[in-house]
């Protein structure tokens, strides 16, 4: 298969590049070094030349991600939900539109995003963040009824928070409850692939059950 990673290049981003590539499928890793995902003509050229290379795509798992937040309500600092508004939600919006006819042509697409509970029980001080994940979700699903009609499906993966074996060696007296491993989530992305695009399309799967 033809998987694309954006966001490639942090701990979560590998995870998932190593996962596939041992499976044998081609990785396309792309971080900011690489493609401005705020550009969309750089996005839509990506697209091109993917599709250039390969005639299609059979995944796009996008992890840009990132936090901010406060202690309080009343200290929020707007401008953090401008920045989480592009890092969440505007790169969503250029990788998802480029890439949506390639999915079309996969036999067996998969588009995620990897969302977290925040979006659905937002703290005081996270409202940036979990309105920027909500917005994202959203979007996520309206793509997953344009798919509704081909082999592809869009999916949201939940999670409380991820971590690795960085954070891990940094805080080794932390135990990271119901935080969900970066491998874990690679594997659970991978398993998408055992289950019929049809009844995929459209849901919202919780790694923390």
């Amino acid at each position: 298969m033809i998987i694309l990673v954006t966001g490639a290049a942090g701990p979560t981003g590998a995870a998932v590049r190593e996962h596939f590539a041992k499976q044998g499928h081609t990785v396309i890793g792309v971080d900011k070094h690489d493609v401005d995902l705020l550009d969309r003509a750089a996005v839509e050229a990506l697209a091109a030349r993917v599709e250039a290379e390969h005639g299609h795509v059979d995944g796009v798992v996008h992890l840009v991600g990132g936090w901010r937040g406060a202690s309080t309500f009343g200290e929020i600092d707007l401008a953090d939900w401008d920045t989480l508004h592009d890092l969440l939600v505007r790169t969503l919006q250029h990788v998802s539109l480029a890439f949506e006819p390639l999915l079309r042509k996969s036999a067996n697409g998969r588009f995620v995003i990897v969302s977290a509970k925040a979006a659905q029980r937002p703290t005081a001080g996270g409202a940036p963040y979990a309105a920027a994940k909500a917005a994202a979700e959203a979007w996520t699903l309206s793509l997953a009824d344009a798919l509704r009609d081909t082999s592809s499906a869009a999916v949201i993966l939940v999670v409380k928070a991820l971590v690795n074996d960085a954070m891990r060696a940094a805080k080794p007296k932390a135990a990271f409850a119901g935080f969900t491993d970066v491998r874990d989530l690679a594997e659970a992305i991978g398993r998408l692939y055992d289950q019929p695009a049809t009844q995929l399309n459209g849901t919202r799967l919780d790694l923390t059950t």
